[in-house]
C-alpha cells in the first residue's frame, strides 16, 4: 500500500533561499559601484557647442562701446552655456543608463558647481571696479579648478582639460589688460573645441 507524501511546511525561521540572497548581494554590488563609478556622461558635444559660444563671445565682446556691454554678452553666453551643457550631458546620461541626480552624477556636481559659484559671487562684488585681466583671470581659474575636481569623478581626459584652463588663468593675469577679450578666446572657445572633440571622439557624444 502506497503510503501518502507528508508535505513538510516551510518554518518561518528558515534561511532564504539562495537564489534570494545572490540578488541581495547583486544589488548591494551594484549599488556600491554606482556609488564608486565615474560619471562618464559627459558631453563631448556640449563642451564644442560650449567653445562654439566662446568664439562668438569674443567676438561680440570685443565690439561693445562700454564694460557693462562686454559683461553682459559674457554672462549671456555663460548662461547658454550652462543649459546646453545641462540638455546634452542629460541626454547622454540616458543613452548610457546612468542616473544624473545620484551616484557618480551628483558628486560630479558637489564637485564641481562651487567653484561656479564662487566664480558669480566674485564677479557680483568686485564688478565694475576690479580690472577686466583680473577678472578673466579669476574665470579661467576657478572654472578650471572646478574642472579639475569634478573630473577626478569622470573620464581621465577631464581634469586634464581643468588644469589648462587653469594655466590659462595664470597666463591672463601676466598679460596685458588688452589681452582680456583674447584669454576668453583662447580658453573658452579654443580649449573648450579641443578637448570637446577629443572627448566625443574618445568617449562618445
Amino acid at each position: 500500500m502506497n503510503q501518502a507524501r507528508r508535505v513538510t511546511p516551510t518554518s518561518p525561521d528558515e534561511p532564504p533561499a539562495l537564489h534570494d540572497r545572490a540578488i541581495d548581494n547583486l544589488d548591494f554590488i551594484r549599488q556600491a559601484m554606482e556609488r564608486a563609478g565615474s560619471f562618464t556622461a559627459v558631453s563631448g558635444a556640449g563642451i564644442v557647442a560650449i567653445g562654439g559660444l566662446g568664439i562668438i563671445g569674443a567676438f561680440f565682446a570685443q565690439r561693445q562701446a562700454t564694460a557693462n556691454g562686454w559683461m553682459a554678452v559674457w554672462l549671456a553666453m555663460a548662461a547658454t552655456a550652462v543649459v546646453i551643457e545641462l540638455v546634452l550631458t542629460a541626454r547622454k546620461a540616458r543613452a548610457l543608463g546612468l542616473p544624473m541626480i545620484s551616484g557618480p552624477g551628483r558628486k560630479f556636481a558637489l564637485a564641481f558647481t562651487p567653484t561656479l559659484l564662487a566664480a558669480a559671487i566674485l564677479t557680483a562684488v568686485l564688478w565694475p571696479t576690479v580690472p577686466r585681466d583680473i577678472l578673466v583671470g579669476a574665470w579661467l581659474l576657478l572654472y578650471g579648478a572646478g574642472v579639475t575636481a569634478g573630473g577626478a569623478l569622470s573620464v581621465p581626459v577631464v581634469p586634464v582639460m581643468g588644469a589648462t584652463f587653469m594655466v590659462a588663468g595664470v597666463i591672463a593675469l601676466m598679460l596685458p589688460p588688452d589681452a582680456a577679450n583674447w584669454m576668453m578666446l583662447a580658453g573658452f572657445g579654443g580649449l573648450h573645441m579641443v578637448f570637446g572633440f577629443f572627448i566625443a571622439r574618445r568617449y562618445g557624444g
